[in-house]
């Protein structure tokens, strides 16, 4: 909370395990949820990996001004949700700038 960070990217912890507990963890330091972000994410995700839909992930902003986006662990499954993130992230943090 010291120091600004634009964007904090999670992996993994996402899925339906009891040690999966990293969209709760972001939850508590959220301030507001952006929940088109990981619907967006399973969305596009899910035509290439049905089970992406499994997914838990969450994302939010902290302090009106970190956006937080929890991906899955797997390196497959977080260069395909990066493909469907990166578009959008110059966009959100010039928002959380201003």
């Amino acid at each position: 909370d010291i120091q600004k960070c634009d964007l904090i990217i999670t992996t993994g912890g996402t899925g339906l395990s009891k040690r999966d507990v990293t969209p709760e963890a972001t939850k508590v330091v959220v301030d507001r949820l952006v929940q088109g972000i990981p619907e967006a994410i399973r969305r596009e995700t899910s035509k290439v990996e049905p089970l992406a839909m499994l997914s838990r992930a969450v994302a939010g902003i902290r302090n009106n001004n970190t956006l937080i986006v929890n991906l899955p662990g797997r390196p497959k499954a977080v260069r395909e949700s990066m493909v469907v993130l990166l578009p959008v992230l110059p966009h959100a943090v010039s928002q959380l700038q201003k």
